[in-house]
């Protein structure tokens, strides 16, 4: 007896339904959660730190044109000046003396000169009337010629004189601060020789010591910050003003002055400050250091494909490790999407979930900092 077709199809009907079900509930492959981040270009420097102390820009020492005693000295070591403030005198009786003589014998050349001039103005008038000979009228034109060439002699003479009475005080030009002496009240001093030494009032450097192979990585005209050692609050922008052409016969360094931009007054002459030179690099690719893994021996990442969210793991060349990061010298494009957090679990072709960005970190630092003793 023939089974119908109904029942036939009553028959398999279960099993079809029941491998459906199987199938319907295969597990799907599951995404990996983790944190992801694109790489952006940063700048690799290294911050240089000198310690140096704060001097004027300009210093002059400042002497007698004419030797003598000291008489008076009223400034000191410290003081602050004015300009046309009087820093030293001599003694000035001799040159007061020579003043008074020069004076007199301009007096006479004067009185010489009247004399002659009467001279010649009689011959000139009894010439003209033929009452006396040429002879005599020169004579008396050229005696009135030679009292008038001492007349300006004498008068060249009380200049003198009254120049090198001048030269019996030093007065300040400008103003500034008085920095070292170098006599005392009742020293015979030379000409030349230094009286006091001002620091003028009108700039102030901070001056390191650099050794040589600084100056040959040092990147042009740097922005130079200044701090007062004692108070690191108190900071200044340089600029590097003047390089010593010679290094130092005993450190072997190159004095550097940075010209100070508006400087604090708490940087007085004599200060210890330090400065720090920011060097920087062409531009580079820096990761967090967890975002770091292996592939095979040489350091690699896991890279997000943003289409497919599938990842892959490439090599790439390390330049620099740092506490935080590490700086990526190649194998790396700014704006690639890298894994940073669960790479453990990863592998190619792995389909990532990517989890809620967590607090941002602080800024990943490509800065490491030398200290160098001035």
């Amino acid at each position: 007896m023939k089974a119908s077709p109904l029942i036939a199809l009553m028959v398999a009907l279960p099993p079809l339904l029941a491998a459906c079900s199987r199938q319907a509930e295969a597990p799907q492959p599951k995404s990996r959660p983790v944190r992801v981040l694109a790489v952006e270009p940063a700048k690799l420097g290294d911050a240089i730190v000198l310690t140096g102390d704060v001097q004027a820009e300009k210093e002059v020492s400042r002497a007698f044109r004419i030797g003598g005693r000291v008489i008076e000295r009223p400034v000191n070591i410290g003081d602050r000046i004015t300009a046309g403030q009087l820093l030293a005198r001599l003694d000035p009786q001799t040159e007061q003396n020579a003043l008074r003589a020069a004076q007199a014998a301009l007096a006479a050349a004067e009185g010489q000169v009247s004399k002659t001039r009467n001279v010649y103005e009689r011959q000139a008038s009894l010439l003209a009337q033929g009452f006396t000979t040429r002879p005599r009228y020169d004579q008396a034109r050229q005696a009135l010629q030679t009292a008038q060439a001492q007349v300006e002699d004498a008068e060249a003479q009380v200049e003198a004189a009254q120049d090198r009475l001048a030269f019996t005080e030093i007065h300040a030009d400008t103003d500034g601060v008085v920095t070292a002496r170098g006599a005392e009240p009742g020293e015979v001093v030379q000409p030349g020789q230094m009286i006091v030494q001002v620091a003028r009032a009108d700039g102030r450097d901070a001056v390191f010591d650099i050794p040589a192979r600084m100056l040959q990585t040092a990147v042009r005209d740097p922005l130079i910050e200044i701090t007062l050692m004692d108070d690191p609050r108190v900071t200044a922008i340089g600029r590097v003003r003047e390089v010593a052409s010679q290094a130092d016969p005993v450190t072997r360094t190159f004095r550097v002055r940075v010209g100070l931009d508006h400087p604090p007054e708490e940087m007085r002459l004599g200060a210890t400050v330090a400065g720090r030179i920011d060097l920087y690099s062409a531009s580079v690719i820096a990761i967090p250091a967890s975002g770091l893994t292996r592939f095979g021996r040489d350091p690699a990442v896991w890279i997000v494909d943003p289409a497919t969210s599938a990842v892959s793991l490439r090599a790439v060349s390390v330049l620099r490790y740092t506490p935080t990061s590490v700086v990526i010298s190649q194998g790396l494009h700014p704006g690639e999407i890298i894994v940073t957090a669960g790479t453990q679990a990863l592998h190619p072709g792995q389909i990532i979930r990517i989890l809620p960005a967590s607090p941002a970190p602080s800024r990943l630092s490509l800065t490491t900092t030398h200290a160098k003793p001035s």
